[in-house]
């Protein structure tokens, strides 16, 4: 006994509707630093600036602290069990500000940030 099965095509009633997207661009701004205060205030300043400026900031948003252990002997020969441990702390924040202007870009490049904070700038659409 042997069916036949045939296969139908449902065409839908409405085609597709293309839905156009603008394209939004947004510097991803991502502080670090060892001093958590520090990292802090320049998060504070590049906020004040741009807001000043009228341009729209999302975050800060803190991203999970990096933590690299260093274990050393505490003689140079003997006692091996006596040891001392270290540690290196890294905070870490991420700003985004929306569709920034050329006068916002000027005045985050002219901004001085303390020493032992490194900055990192990416353009993203």
């Amino acid at each position: 006994m042997a069916t036949a099965t045939t296969k139908t095509k449902i065409k839908s009633a409405s085609p597709r509707k293309k839905v156009e997207k603008t394209e939004t661009v947004r510097l991803r701004i991502k502080v670090r630093g060892y001093d958590h205060t520090l990292v802090d205030q320049s998060v504070k300043q590049i906020i004040d600036t741009a807001l000043r400026l009228e341009a729209s900031v999302v975050g800060p948003i803190p991203l999970p602290t990096d933590t690299k252990k260093f274990t050393v002997n505490r003689a140079a020969f003997i006692d091996k069990d006596s040891r001392e441990q270290f540690e290196m702390r890294t905070h870490k924040r991420i700003l985004d500000i929306m569709n920034p202007t050329g006068k916002v870009v000027d005045a985050l490049t002219n901004l001085s940030l303390p020493s032992g904070v490194s900055v990192d700038v990416k353009t993203m659409t």
